[in-house]
């Protein structure tokens, strides 16, 4: 990006970050988020308790400035803090409650990380970062390089040197690195990794906004469902296949190893226990640092299923009817008030049923009315010897929905998809409509699944009496995995 005037004003007028360095309560709101959010690694928190947070800050701050220094309330901030105009907080209602949750937005991250970085610090080190470099740049040149006696060349070199190495070392020439040379690797490793979970809240909150993007093209869409459903799911294979998704997956693919977390939590324990490492006073959290990075994939994962959820949402019919009714009134209204828009009602804009207060005296209340106590006779129940059918209690059908999918995998298996009548022509009905709809909700549940409403295909089966039933359904199209 250029900082060119035009595009550096327009950053200072719409971006969060460069409005919260300029906000007048700046100082309190970077300070408090960060001990709350980024110190102690926590992705969201409930609102009761960021008020109570907020208002312990907010009390030792009044003591020390006075009471006119900070006037309002924590819940006033937060919510100021959330509005669209400041942006510096998320504020979601997580799936199965009613409170509303805080989380940091990427960019007042980013501008509490550029904070960090004004202090002064007594210790720079630049050998560890141009290992980095270098070592990135031989990656890249091997990683991309197609000539087979190159790669052999390299790989032959790099195994002299590591021979050489395990002679120096068996001859007794032990190099080690020195205190300097420990710190500068380890401030690296501290910088890479407060990045990395910053990458992660960016990362989520991308992710947040395609889908939301596709939740609204769901809501506007005036097509076929076919059509919506194969751009949706077009629209979930860009998010996999484009670059920040390999990347996020290669990442949680390696950390998911078991063998891996432990390596790292090796590691981290042998490199905090070196006495130049425990001069530098490093936090407790980092020996679990990379149980941070999994707990921060796991939120982006999260994020990521939203859309598989929201495209399970859409094969309800009565959820896609309700919405097309509720684009319909919107429409209707917007129509009725662009037509309306010259000509200003006559009459009463909109009448009152009262133009006073209501009154109601406390006289005027009823008294306490203690309630009744009920009276329980303890009386002996008669047996009853009523004649009662029980062959109803046995007549119960249990549809076995492992067969059903074991029957779709296995037609899956010569082919590359199918449809819901060829599984049934080639696998009866057993159990009538009941066995159907348990098809249907397995083709709903189904990775990849289409629907073609332009093609009716007929399912057939026999009852129990004897007689043949029909129903017409659209084609429904099983993809393999």
């Amino acid at each position: 990006m250029a900082l060119e005037y035009a595009t550096l004003e327009l950053l200072r007028q719409n971006h969060p970050a460069w409005r919260l360095l300029c906000a007048h309560h700046a100082p309190l709101v970077a300070g408090f988020l960060h001990r709350v959010f980024i110190k102690p690694n926590v992705r969201n928190l409930s609102q009761a308790d960021l008020v109570e947070a907020l208002e312990d800050e907010l009390f030792a701050l009044r003591q020390q400035m006075g009471d006119e220094a900070f006037p309002g309330t924590a819940q006033n901030y937060l919510n100021d803090w959330a509005e669209n105009d400041k942006g510096w907080l998320r504020k979601f209602y997580p799936a199965g409650t009613d409170e509303p949750h805080f989380d940091l937005t990427p960019a007042t991250e980013k501008a509490l990380a550029w904070l960090e970085g004004l202090t002064e610090r007594t210790f720079v080190g630049t050998e560890s970062r141009l290992l980095t470099l270098i070592e990135l740049l031989r990656q890249m040149s091997q990683g991309s390089q197609t000539d087979p006696q190159v790669r052999i060349h390299e790989l032959q070199k790099r195994r002299n040197d590591i021979d050489t190495e395990i002679s120096r070392i068996l001859a007794g020439d032990i190099p080690l690195l020195d205190d300097t040379a420990l710190k500068d690797r380890f401030q690296q490793f501290l910088q890479l990794a407060r990045e990395l979970l910053a990458d992660f809240r960016e990362v989520e909150h991308n992710f947040r906004t395609l889908d939301r993007r596709v939740r609204e093209r769901i809501a506007l869409w005036e097509g076929s469902k076919g059509a919506l459903l194969e751009e949706i799911m077009g629209a979930r294979d860009v998010i996999a296949d484009s670059d920040q998704g390999k990347s996020f997956r290669a990442f949680w693919d390696f950390l998911m190893s078991q063998s891996r977390q432990e390596d790292l939590s090796r590691l981290l324990e042998q490199v905090l226990s070196l006495p130049p490492i425990l001069s530098l006073h490093p936090e407790a959290r980092l020996q679990r640092v990379h149980y941070d990075w999994l707990e921060a994939g796991e939120h982006t994962q999260r994020t990521v299923a939203k859309l598989s959820e929201q495209l399970r949402r859409f094969l309800d019919d009565k959820a896609w009817l309700e919405n097309r009714r509720i684009m319909d009134i919107l429409h209707s209204i917007e129509t009725h008030a662009l037509a309306l828009r010259e000509e200003f009602p006559p009459g009463d804009f909109m009448p009152l049923a009262e133009t006073s207060a209501s009154v109601e005296l406390p006289l005027e209340r009823p008294l306490y009315r203690p309630p009744l106590k009920p009276l329980i006779a303890g009386t002996i129940l008669a047996e009853g010897d009523a004649d009662v059918d029980t062959a109803a209690l046995y007549a119960h059908v249990v549809v076995d929905r492992a067969e059903l999918t074991r029957n779709i995998r296995q037609e899956l298996q010569g082919r590359s998809q199918i449809s819901l009548a060829q599984v049934v022509a080639r696998h009866p009905l057993r159990h009538g409509l009941a066995e159907l709809i348990a098809y249907l909700q397995l083709a709903g549940e189904w990775p990849k699944t289409a629907v073609d409403d332009d093609v009716q295909e007929k399912v057939c089966w026999q009852s129990d009496t004897g007689a043949t039933r029909q129903a017409t359904l659209p084609r429904i199209i099983l993809l393999r995995n």
